[in-house]
């Protein structure tokens, strides 16, 4: 199917010299427009590649608008970036906003912007980032038993052997060969530092925020650091292709709120529900489904202050 190109109204906010963030223009036009969701993709998405930015756009209160925010890991520079490098200029942009929003901010991340908003909430330096009020993660899948789903076991383990040997010399900036992983990510350049980053085989990567088999100690690091001023919603997609079908995503979700608990965090335990029939992006999907995602951002968003002008 050839694609036909689809006209969006917004503007154009260069928050950075080389960095931009696109507000999608509120379906009701208010000055009380105050309060702003700042959307970050996944891997090799950029502006407008997941669909249902839009219609959350459509569907927000006119106290509140959405922006998507393209940091240098767009696209495809995540293969040479890092989380640190994303939040700091994540940091930036929500910085930015609060010149000229005088209401809430929250991050929201789909795939590995997930990853984003768990490390600005809890990764080193947390505490100096421009402070936000919440976080959405949709779509929170492990990047490491994504590859093992797909990935021949003996092309995984040397591709990890030969990105440690290169980081152990000194040479992690540097590209992995991608013969070693088969072309894994197409045409994708990755560093051996970000490969481990996302596969490493220790179970240690920066991006393992959300393997299944992570240890009680390791994700007490993680949701159990979450600060309570910044309550978050945890949404899995129930049908989501890059998961094992074994993976029980409500059982998941109730043991991060659990983790949670045991810290200062805060989740929104009613809307952090697995959205039932929805892909991972919900690329595809029927509007019936991309509501239920709508009604669980709407809900939270709400629920954030209940006496905030919503």
């Amino acid at each position: 199917m050839t694609f036909t190109g689809i006209a969006r109204k917004g503007i154009t906010h260069q928050f950075s010299s080389r960095l931009v963030a696109f507000e999608h223009t509120p379906k009701e036009i208010s000055a009380s427009s105050q309060n702003i969701l700042i959307f970050i993709g996944g891997l090799f998405d950029g502006l407008h590649t997941v669909p249902y930015t839009s219609t959350i756009a459509e569907a927000l209160p006119p106290t509140w608008s959405i922006a998507q925010a393209i940091l240098s890991s767009s696209y495809t520079g995540w293969g040479i970036s890092s989380l640190q490098k994303d939040v700091q200029e994540l940091s930036e942009c929500v910085a930015y906003f609060r010149t000229i929003k005088s209401g809430k901010v929250v991050l929201i991340g789909h795939s590995t912007g997930c990853q984003d908003v768990m490390e600005y909430l809890t990764g080193a330096g947390h505490a100096d980032r421009a402070p936000i009020d919440g976080g959405i993660i949709q779509g929170p899948v492990s990047d490491r038993e994504a590859i093992l789903m797909t990935l021949d076991p003996a092309v995984y383990k040397s591709a990890c052997a030969t990105a440690q040997l290169m980081v152990y010399i000194g040479d992690g900036a540097e590209i992995l060969p991608s013969k070693e992983t088969n072309s894994f990510f197409s045409d994708c350049p990755v560093s051996a530092s970000r490969w481990l980053s996302l596969a490493s085989p220790n179970h240690d990567g920066d991006d393992d925020y959300f393997s299944s088999d992570l240890t009680d100690e390791q994700l007490m690091k993680t949701f159990g650091s979450l600060p309570a001023t910044s309550q978050l919603c945890i949404l899995f997609s129930d049908a989501d292709e890059y998961m094992n079908k074994d993976i029980d995503k409500m059982g998941l979700t109730k043991r991060w709120i659990e983790i949670a608990k045991r810290g200062a965090g805060k989740v929104d335990e009613e809307n952090s529900v697995p959205l039932e029939g929805a892909s991972h992006n919900l690329a595809g999907n029927s509007d019936e489904v991309v509501q239920g995602l709508v009604r669980r951002v709407l809900g939270f968003l709400s629920g954030l202050d209940t006496n905030s002008n919503l």
